[in-house]
């Protein structure tokens, strides 16, 4: 069974920076994706980005030009780096990913990780 470990998140100023950080662990065979989505109050949750197992990184619009995410030394294990965050960024983040729980398996399951709450203050 897989987990998704999410510290961080916390309050950062305008213009500031935070990294989130995503790992994944327990038994399973591979993992095809690991992304980053984000909910705000009201709102669908949506995609800000994602890195395949090739390195293959996906970004949502405008963002590309402020968030990355890198992976941070072990393959299982994702960043958010968000950059000059604006009063639009505050949202509850979330982490998620396609594992392949054993290698006869056809399909990859959908793991969520427990969101962390990113706040901007003006």
């Amino acid at each position: 069974q897989v987990q998704l470990a999410v510290p961080g998140g916390g309050l950062v100023q305008a213009g500031g920076s935070l990294k989130l950080s995503c790992a994944a662990f327990g038994t399973f065979h591979q993992i095809n994706i690991m992304a980053w989505y984000r909910q705000a109050p009201g709102n669908q949750r949506e995609l800000v980005a994602s890195i395949t197992s090739d390195e293959t990184t996906n970004y949502s619009g405008s963002l590309k030009e402020r968030f990355t995410i890198p992976r941070d030394g072990a393959k299982y294990t994702v960043l958010l780096q968000m950059n000059s965050l604006k009063p639009e960024d505050p949202a509850m983040y979330y982490c998620n990913t396609g594992v392949q729980e054993y290698s006869y398996d056809l399909m990859y399951d959908t793991i969520w990780g427990q969101g962390t709450q990113v706040t901007v203050s003006s």
